[in-house]
């Protein structure tokens, strides 16, 4: 939920205004000065003021994965973390993978596995997955399982979804 935007004295009379200052975030490779309050989470900075709204907020509680994103490289639940903390980083989201006509080869195993089903969790799936790659920790069939446990899906396609990250992970 976002924060709001004027605040209320405890003393009553005329609410205060919430204080905001410029963080400069590079989200996929492009530079944005956004103006946020410094308790803005990464993931509400990325979906409510950069309006990259792939990233999907489920349980803003670090639980699901679904806000899973890339940062320098490796994946994080961007709504554990406040976007101050991360102006010198480089931020990855689903967006920045690949385009419509060019899908990154995790999105195409995913589309080839039918690794989905309504699809709110996949762009923390391939997020997750992807920093699996970039961590170099995925070998086996159990180590992925392991390491893509922090990621929910309540339709149940962990089937596809481990024959696809399986098979990316099987090509490199």
């Amino acid at each position: 939920m976002s924060q709001p935007l004027i605040s209320a004295p405890a003393s009553g009379g005329l609410p205060n205004p919430v204080p905001t200052g410029p963080v400069r975030l590079t989200i996929n490779g492009e530079t944005q000065t956004l103006q946020l309050a410094p308790w803005t989470s990464l993931l509400d900075a990325l979906r409510e003021y950069a309006h990259l709204t792939g990233t999907k907020k489920g349980c803003d509680h670090g639980q699901c994965g679904a806000c899973t994103v890339l940062v320098n490289g490796r994946r994080i639940n961007s709504c554990l973390t406040l976007a101050v903390m991360h102006e010198d980083d480089d931020i990855t989201t689903i967006e920045g993978l690949g385009t419509p006509e060019n899908l990154s080869p995790l999105q195409q195993a995913f589309v080839d596995h039918d690794a989905f089903q309504c699809g709110y969790c996949t762009p923390g799936q391939i997020c997750s997955a992807q920093g699996l790659l970039n961590e170099g920790h995925a070998h086996s069939e159990a180590e992925i399982k392991e390491l893509m446990s922090g990621n929910l899906c309540r339709c149940g396609a962990y089937v596809g979804i481990l024959d696809a990250v399986k098979e990316v992970v099987d090509k490199q």
